[in-house]
């Protein structure tokens, strides 16, 4: 390699996994990042403003993944994270060793989801040994990936 020769290990378009949103504009059942966590809202008041300005937003989330509760108190005037949460329907093709092989709608396959370790996944396991056919719900969100539901596919074979 020459002096003038760049080596780049990867490239990306720099989308952003979350885009800022004031924190009075979050809704319960939206989504925000507490801790860098990226959580659905299941509670949140606001306290009137006091004798040092500003009115406070009392948040209380839970994690997407882990299902941790988490809290944060922010001025209902500064700007909070939101995570950009996508949903995507796949097949399931296979388990392999704790990950789900599964097939988008364009015959896409996809390896890196990790079983689910809760019930869902145990339940999703036995059906799907039974020889049913699957249709799994992948959220994504900052990076991460997990199963969130399953559901018996309609006769597509």
């Amino acid at each position: 390699m020459s002096a003038n020769d760049h080596e780049f290990e990867a490239a990306h378009a720099g989308a952003s996994t979350t885009y800022p949103m004031q924190c009075s504009a979050l809704r319960k059942n939206g989504f925000v990042v507490i801790k860098g966590r990226p959580c659905k809202i299941v509670d949140m008041s606001t306290s009137k403003t006091g004798k040092h300005g500003h009115a406070k937003v009392h948040l209380v989330a839970i994690d997407i993944f882990t299902g941790k509760k988490l809290e944060d108190l922010s001025p209902s005037t500064h700007n909070m994270l939101v995570p950009i949460v996508k949903r995507n329907e796949y097949q399931l093709i296979d388990i392999d060793d704790g990950y789900l092989s599964l097939m988008d709608s364009e015959g896409e396959t996809k390896d890196d989801v990790k079983l689910p370790e809760s019930d869902l996944g145990q339940k999703l396991e036995a059906d799907f040994d039974d020889g049913k056919d699957l249709s799994v719900t992948i959220i994504s969100a900052m990076g991460e990936e997990a199963c969130i539901s399953y559901k018996e596919s309609s006769g597509l074979k």
